[in-house]
């Protein structure tokens, strides 16, 4: 097992570091843990070492871990994987968060599956920010009207946007398109006042998303170690 704790104290020193360098509150930013594929042990250490927020991919794998942990809570799950609309009813009535909305019928489906018990379901919309082929998302261009209908449906709350950008290990490079997510965060923000969270960066590129305004960072392998699939 990793040190999960001296890694959680790592990441935020990262953050803290990165936001300072560019004028911005370390608290502006949150830690979300990519707990995919990881044990429950791995996630109860790291709830022990106060982390709240977690992140998964798969979502039967998130589910039965939300339901594991359903005696806490002040913990918040969000589904950041791809989204298929046969799982839709499984994140609409256990999730807080969906990051990858990047279709009409899809969040269609979260309103009308979310129950009425629950909270509205937190949206984030998918930008495919690199124009990649093999990538969930939507193009730029198409966010106006996509958001203007998340908007007006009923049991979700569209609180921003969200990025997986191409490999890049240039640093400028990065920023370069992150920029342009931040410039469309901007604009969202101006006409929808809830919108508050523009969720990019990972562990490889964490301080250049900070850079460019990043209130979330998905951080999974510097928290919990290398990535383990079951065969």
């Amino acid at each position: 097992m990793n040190n999960i704790e001296q890694n959680l104290h790592d990441v935020r020193s990262r953050i803290s570091l990165a936001a300072q360098k560019c004028g911005r509150s370390p608290e502006e930013i949150t830690l979300l843990a990519v707990s995919k594929t990881k044990p429950v042990d791995a996630i109860a250490e790291a709830i022990a070492n106060g982390q709240r927020e977690f992140g998964e991919n798969y979502v039967q794998e998130g589910v039965e871990k939300i339901q594991l942990f359903n005696n806490r809570d002040n913990l918040v799950w969000h589904f950041i994987g791809p989204l298929q609309s046969n799982k839709s009813r499984l994140v609409a009535e256990n999730f807080d968060w969906c990051h990858t909305v990047d279709r009409l019928k899809i969040a269609q489906r979260l309103s009308e599956q979310r129950p009425e018990n629950m909270p509205p379901l937190n949206i984030l919309i998918q930008i495919n920010i690199s124009g990649e082929e093999s990538k969930s998302g939507i193009l730029l261009e198409e966010l106006t009207e996509l958001a203007a209908t998340i908007n007006g449906l009923p049991n979700l709350v569209l609180r921003g946007l969200m990025a997986i950008p191409a490999p890049e290990s240039n640093a400028e490079h990065q920023i370069a398109v992150f920029r342009q997510m931040e410039q469309a965060f901007i604009e969202l923000k101006t006409r929808y006042p809830q919108v508050d969270t523009l969720s990019m960066g990972m562990t490889d590129d964490m301080q250049a998303a900070i850079t460019c305004g990043s209130t979330l960072v998905r951080i999974g392998t510097a928290i919990f170690g290398a990535r383990q699939y079951s065969s």
